[in-house]
């Protein structure tokens, strides 16, 4: 059973996802709040698999509670999903880079949010459909140069080659497909690249193949 939390000021839209999700055999709410404070006292105290938090709230923010969250050892396994009204927030980069699994905007259909919190309780980041890429490489041009990228040096060749791949967007069995390696081996080398960067999952993976220059958005060159 995947246990989700729900942080959104909004009792309405609560009240929405409540209903859509707990009409599932494989997911129940376990509870549901209306700022990040207790989005954050609510997840030490319950450890769900997913949070869907919205970024705007009063008092303490999505944000700050996302990167609390993020930051806590004993939440590693609490993955949050960042709700948002706009496809391009600009706090949502911020929100990735400090612990965030992806985003979803609030008119996304149904079948989606619910693909979506499937997607992220099993550990995979909300990459698809690409929206997600487009503002990791938005904000990384925007807010700043790629760093140096010494902290790449702790991966082997082919593990850069796979993080520039997981940058792009592509799933394992993608890039698989893309080197001739078989699903478990790309999975392998993208578990090894994590340890060593010190990355939660992979949308972070993704963050820093952008900050580090590894992948640059393509009109840059």
């Amino acid at each position: 059973m995947i246990r989700v939390l729900l942080a959104d000021d909004q009792a309405l839209v609560r009240a929405g996802f409540r209903s859509l999700l707990n009409a599932e055999d494989d997911i129940t709410v376990i509870g549901e709040v209306s700022d990040g404070a207790e989005a954050v006292t609510v997840a030490r105290a319950e450890k769900p698999d997913v949070v869907l938090m919205d970024i705007r709230m009063p008092g303490t923010d999505g944000l700050e509670a996302t990167r609390q969250i993020g930051a806590d050892e004993t939440l590693n396994d609490v993955h949050v999903v960042i709700l948002t009204t706009f496809d391009l927030d600009e706090y949502v980069f911020e929100a990735l880079r400090v612990g965030a699994s992806g985003f979803l905007v609030k008119d996304t259909e149904p079948v989606e949010l619910l693909q979506a919190v499937r997607v992220v309780a099993r550990g995979d980041a909300l990459l698809s459909p690409g929206v997600t890429r487009r503002l990791v490489a938005e904000f990384a041009s925007r807010s700043r140069q790629p760093r140096a990228s010494k902290e790449l040096d702790v991966l082997t060749d082919r593990e850069k080659e796979i993080v520039a791949l997981v940058g792009e967007g592509l799933s394992n069995d993608e890039i698989a497909e893309r080197l001739v390696l078989s699903p478990a081996t790309a999975k392998t080398h993208v578990s090894r690249a994590m340890i060593k960067l010190g990355v939660r999952d992979r949308a972070q993976l993704v963050v820093v193949a952008y900050q580090t220059g590894l992948v640059r958005p393509g009109w840059l060159g």
